[in-house]
């Protein structure tokens, strides 16, 4: 079985590489359970998927200084943007699956922690529309 190590995972948001901010990224997708139970179920609950939806998570080193992290994230609140995701910053390939879409940007927190810890900023964004994966 391979195992991997992350090193160099790529995320963009708004078509801005933000690689060297990033520090943590988690996606998640997930389909709603839709309970179609009926007396023929015999008992037994029946389900079918039903709306997909997704997260995306995202812990970046903050940086206020002109043109950097907080700059460029400042704008977007409130805006839909298109995110790309890898797990390293290679180009996608079969090994190296390409994660897209949409996602809000509902929410910015430029300040974030406590007495001697380092400045961070960690996010979640919903997805908006469909999540692509590809590996070309």
């Amino acid at each position: 079985m391979a195992k991997m190590v992350l090193l160099a995972a790529f995320v963009s948001l708004a078509g801005t590489d933000l690689s060297d901010y990033a520090r943590k990224a988690d996606l998640s997708v997930e389909v709603e359970d839709k309970d179609v139970t009926t007396y023929a179920s015999l008992g037994w609950k029946e389900v079918r998927g039903g709306l997909k939806s997704g997260e995306l998570g995202l812990e970046f080193l903050q940086d206020t200084a002109a043109g950097k992290i907080d700059a460029l994230m400042w704008p977007l609140l409130g805006t839909v943007v298109p995110f790309v995701a890898r797990l390293d910053n290679a180009p996608a390939s079969t090994s190296n699956p390409q994660y897209s879409g949409n996602v809000l940007i509902k929410g910015w927190n430029p300040i974030e922690g406590s007495v001697g810890d380092e400045a961070s900023v960690s996010v979640s964004y919903p997805t908006s529309g469909a999540v692509a994966r590809a590996t070309t």
